[in-house]
């Protein structure tokens, strides 16, 4: 598996690409080509042309959830493909892959929507769409895991915001917070968005659902923005005991996470431009 990143907070040094306070990875698996989130913008298409991505190639676009940093760039995405389909340019018609709440609406009280900007009426009018609360399958080592479960008392459980949908409006649990994960011959590759459901939590469901123990990465964000101290010392007591043989924390995860983090495992860089391979 080959992973590229589109979207990050950071770029890399010396390399001139664009970022945001988002997320966006490119995926090859075999013969699929998979688009894991699409940022806030349309930079994700932007820093894949640079890196020579033809996004109008893709099989699945899988979304971690619904939130604006990692659905909104859907808008430049149908865009691009009606273009193509406009001027008589190669292109596929991708499906989207997401949990059954990822378009619902999301309200902040102090911003509004931070949900998805576009129904799953509308989208559907341009990319079928395929929701799953179960693992499913993209390829024979690829799997979108679905709904995560929640096992561990020190994550997952804070609310973000109003989620509304025809039963009326909730606080909102991000269950449609899911992840990709890769089977490859050395351990698993633990592909996260925001791990709103826990990042530990993620890892322990991606192991229970590969039938696999070993980590060789996680990649992504951890959601460790200023967490709570428990919260912290649970999650490196946690990784101190999987003992991958590295980590990729970038976007939602704040910079004494990694120090705390890089303490028990091996922290690595990440930027827009960063180009991944696992066997």
């Amino acid at each position: 598996m080959k992973l590229a990143v589109l979207v990050d907070n950071s770029t890399f040094i010396d390399r001139y690409f664009l970022g945001e306070p988002a997320l966006s990875f490119f995926i090859e698996e075999g013969d699929k080509h998979i688009l894991f989130d699409t940022g806030y913008s349309d930079i994700f298409i932007k820093n894949a042309e640079k890196m020579r991505i033809n996004l109008r190639e893709l099989d699945f676009i899988a979304l971690s959830h619904g939130h604006v940093d990692h659905t909104w760039g859907l808008t430049h995405l149908i865009r691009l493909h009606m273009e193509a389909k406009n001027e008589g340019i190669i292109h596929k018609t991708p499906t989207i892959i997401g949990h059954p709440l990822v378009f619902e609406s999301k309200i902040f009280d102090t911003v509004g929507e931070i949900g998805s900007i576009l129904s799953h009426e509308k989208l559907n009018r341009h990319f079928p769409i395929y929701f799953s609360k179960e693992p499913l399958w993209l390829t024979d080592r690829l799997v979108f895991l679905g709904e995560i479960k929640r096992v561990f008392d020190f994550e997952g459980k804070d609310s973000i915001g109003k989620i509304v949908t025809n039963q009326g409006e909730f606080e909102d649990f991000v269950q449609d917070d899911t992840a990709l994960v890769y089977k490859s011959s050395e351990g698993l590759v633990i592909i996260v968005g925001c791990a709103h459901s826990g990042i530990c939590n993620i890892i322990e469901y991606a192991k229970e659902v590969c039938k696999e123990k070993r980590v060789v990465d996680v990649i992504g964000g951890f959601h460790l923005l200023n967490p709570e101290k428990q919260q912290l010392e649970k999650t490196v007591q946690y990784i101190n005991e999987l003992k991958p043989d590295h980590l990729h924390a970038c976007h939602c995860t704040d910079f004494p996470s990694k120090v705390a983090l890089s303490k028990v495992a091996n922290i690595k860089e990440v930027g827009v431009g960063l180009k991944l391979e696992y066997f």
